[in-house]
């Protein structure tokens, strides 16, 4: 990617991005493919229970604590497997981390669903004390944002109604961004499969540092609800593959950060590109470590990455409006 490009999207609401991107940047040496280091799969290593010297008794044990639960204390990741899209759900920040999903020619062609006949849900597969609740968005100045977009779905009321639960849900900037850019980008992802028969989108939140005039790097963001604890990412992901329908063949990469603010329509798409590894690195998440270099071709060389701008705005600002359900 070009340093002048870089540089351009480093004004207005993407300057935290960049200023991250060119921070990951040159802890990684570079964007270009040749300069990445090798991936490797993850291993995973069993854990050895300790040994002592036969005159040796261990005196205490930590293990007795998981008496008093269910086990270990966790993190843990509520997945959940919908029609259209798969979840994973972190109980901290009552966000998603990751929503993967999958469309084709077919399945945007169709147009068996309406998202007026659909409601936000909370997801009561999660445990309540770490769910996310409708009151939560209730006049906090944030939509509920899709990350699988209810418009993906089309092909079935039912997998449309799945993604308006609100662990499909970030809290996002209304006017400039979810109405407005982001749904812009969502309608861009959905165009592809005019040239690739296989679309697969991975979305997601980042908390992402900036720097203060201190010089130091600090992640802050807002948290909302009674009591506050739905936290209010700094950005969002998306990685696009489009796939050539053939086994082994050619995936078309593309990787997106943007700021969760008011981006102007005229800004270009690829003002926001990034490496995969800068999504991976700041996400602690790992997408694509057994697709390799050979295989993969950069999306926004093979196709024109820019947004078209189109009237979302009326019916996601209805949505957003509707009576609050617990």
């Amino acid at each position: 990617m070009p340093i002048r490009t870089i540089l351009a999207a480093a004004t207005g609401a993407a300057t935290g991005v960049i200023a991250t991107v060119l921070y990951f940047n040159s802890r990684a040496g570079g964007f270009s493919a040749a300069s990445q280091p090798p991936r490797t799969a993850a291993v995973h290593v069993p854990v050895a229970p300790p040994t002592f010297k036969a005159d040796e008794q261990p005196l205490v044990d930590p293990a007795g604590l998981f008496q008093y639960g269910a086990g270990f204390p966790g993190p843990v990741s509520d997945l959940a497997k919908r029609s259209a899209y798969i979840s994973s759900y972190d109980r901290r920040t009552r966000n998603p981390t990751w929503v993967v999903e999958h469309i084709t020619p077919e399945s945007v062609a169709l147009n068996n669903a309406d998202r007026k006949h659909s409601v936000f849900l909370e997801d009561e597969s999660v445990p309540e004390k770490f769910r996310a609740k409708l009151k939560n968005y209730f006049r906090s100045g944030y939509d509920r944002g899709h990350q699988a977009p209810a418009a993906d779905a089309k092909w079935s009321q039912t997998a449309m109604d799945e993604t308006f639960y609100l662990t499909n849900m970030c809290p996002q900037v209304g006017d400039g961004f979810n109405r407005d850019y982001w749904s812009h980008f969502e309608d861009f992802c959905r165009r592809l499969t005019k040239k690739y028969p296989s679309v697969r989108i991975i979305t997601g939140p980042l908390y992402l540092p900036r720097q203060y005039p201190d010089g130091k790097w600090r992640v802050s963001y807002e948290v909302i609800g009674n009591p506050p604890n739905v936290a209010v990412p700094t950005h969002f992901y998306k990685i696009v593959l489009g796939e050539d329908g053939t086994p082994g063949g050619k995936v078309a990469v593309g990787a997106f950060v943007l700021p969760n603010a008011e981006i102007h329509n005229s800004r270009k798409l690829t003002e926001f590109e990034v490496p995969v590894e800068m999504i991976e690195r700041a996400s602690g998440l790992e997408f694509l470590a057994e697709l390799e270099q050979p295989r993969r071709k950069r999306l926004c060389g093979e196709v024109e990455c820019s947004v078209v701008v189109r009237d979302f705005k009326r019916a996601n600002q209805q949505q957003q409006q509707q009576p609050l359900r617990q």
